[in-house]
């Protein structure tokens, strides 16, 4: 098998910088690609965070005027990733996060700092880094949504695309007059490109101009033919549905590994469940609940948002806790949820515990404590939580939804009897739904004999890399196999 080379354009990688499951694909599949001959080299911009943690840099080429200023591109690596940084002060070199400043309120010129993005993609693309001439630029999300369009617009031999939505929710659309800013040729700026109801749209402009097009699930990628998913792009979708696929994501099954996590309080396997125990008593200390060990216990780690359905679970605290339960939260997002939160820990101690924010290790920590792992989204593009609580043994209860449905098999009577549930689907995604699905959960929880033999089922579940790598490789080398004939 040839090697094959992709270059992957993102807004964000872990470990180098992270806001969400973005972050964690983009920084995993590198590394399970490598494993079919692929090479991949991941552009990212220059932040702060990311300039901080490179191990090694040396100027590939550099830019007398890169959407308003002087850049370097660098050959970087960082975080085990072989990395292409774009170094723009003007455009990255700020405090706050990759899209907003400190006050939450996103970045102003940010339709140039992610033009910068596509555009220095499409340079790589078109041969601008000698030793490095990729087959195929794999963009993510809006932020990279103008790399197929460069490349498409440049009229010449260029590599294959490949679009990915890891949530159709977010499309990066600007008004109209920052179109001449991008440098394209003034046809662009039609239905066939790049404009978007009289706006520019960064995604809408990858999904059009794409080779191919793969979102994060195959249950996301049926659902987003649908006006209700398709958030406006449905009919997009549908006329290029002969391109789109949905991919499922993976985990990053040697981060989240329960036998070697130095996070929590005592490793443990699927072979070794009962050592999970000290897990659930160091959690529960941590988060001041009682100490009461035949209380089931459920934890959510998640942003507070109105698509992850986190205010059909507050809604629903009162049935949670009239079955004897606690709950365990670690999230920040939405005030008014967080409040509402907040109140419910100060209303219920020792059964309720609430951490505001995120923290990696707590993370690790409730997904090795936690019986049960509540994610009621009311879309779900993947989510890699689900995946986690599998790895853990925290029995995930979810919306019937996205790559949810895809990952969880609902404990059903037919499951049951094959033996194959690894956790509780419901639907509607509404809270007296959530709440029968809670009480599902606390009839389960009393048979201690299925609820092994669940957690081992949840818990032998392959959500590694290796499946999606696989088909991503198939992916690309059908396409570059089409672009080089």
């Amino acid at each position: 098998m040839s090697s094959l080379k992709v270059l992957s354009v993102v807004s964000e990688v872990f470990p180098l910088i992270k806001t969400g499951g973005l972050a964690d694909v983009a920084g995993a599949l590198p590394a399970a690609l490598a494993r079919h001959d692929v090479e991949v080299r991941t552009l990212v911009p220059g932040y702060p965070a990311v300039m901080a943690k490179l191990t090694e840099a040396a100027p590939a080429h550099r830019f007398d005027d890169l959407f308003g200023g002087p850049a370097t591109l660098l050959a970087a690596k960082g975080g085990g990733l072989d990395l292409f940084v774009i170094e723009a002060p003007h455009l990255y070199d700020r405090p706050g996060g990759p899209y907003a400043g400190p006050d939450g309120a996103d970045w102003g010129d940010n339709a140039r700092r992610f033009a910068a993005l596509g555009a220095v993609a499409s340079g790589v693309g078109l041969g601008l880094i000698a030793g490095f001439v990729p087959d195929i630029v794999h963009a993510h999300d809006w932020q990279a949504g103008l790399a197929p369009a460069y490349l498409h617009y440049a009229g010449t031999r260029r590599p294959g695309t490949v679009m990915t939505i890891h949530n159709i929710a977010f499309q990066g659309q600007f008004p109209a007059h920052d179109f001449p800013m991008l440098g394209l040729p003034p046809h662009a700026f039609g239905l066939g490109g790049v404009e978007y109801y009289g706006m520019v749209g960064y995604l809408k402009a990858g999904l059009q101009l794409a080779d191919r097009i793969t979102t994060v699930s195959p249950g996301y990628a049926g659902e987003i033919l649908l006006p209700d998913a398709g958030m406006g792009l449905d009919g997009l979708l549908n006329a290029r549905a002969s391109v789109l696929s949905g991919i499922l994501n993976g985990l990053d099954d040697a981060g989240w590994n329960p036998a070697t996590d130095t996070l929590i309080a005592k490793p443990f396997d699927a072979k070794t469940l009962k050592a999970r125990a000290a897990n659930k008593v160091a959690l529960k200390e941590a988060f001041g609940l009682e100490a009461d060990p035949e209380a089931l216990l459920f934890g959510v780690v998640s942003r507070l948002s109105w698509q992850k359905g986190l205010d059909l679970l507050a809604d629903s605290l009162d049935t949670l806790l009239g079955l004897g339960a606690q709950m365990v939260l670690l999230g920040a997002g939405d005030a008014d949820l967080a409040g509402r939160f907040a109140a419910a820990a100060h209303a219920h101690p020792g059964r309720v515990g609430v951490q505001l924010g995120y923290d990696e290790g707590v993370a690790h920590r409730i997904q090795a404590g936690a019986d049960v792992l509540i994610v009621p989204s009311r879309f779900e593009p993947c989510g890699l939580t689900q995946l986690s609580a599998l790895r853990y043994g925290a029995l995930p209860l979810v919306a019937r939804v996205g790559g949810l449905a895809d990952t969880v098999i609902d404990v059903n009577e037919m499951a049951r009897s094959a033996g194959v549930g690894t956790g509780v689907q419901f639907s509607p995604v509404t809270a007296p739904a959530l709440q029968i699905a809670l009480k599902r959960v606390a009839a389960l929880w009393q048979d201690k004999a299925l609820w092994q033999k669940l957690q081992r089922n949840a818990m032998t579940t392959d959500v590694s890399w290796q499946r999606a790598a696989g088909q991503y490789n198939t992916l690309f080398r059908t396409l570059a196999a089409e672009r080089a004939g």
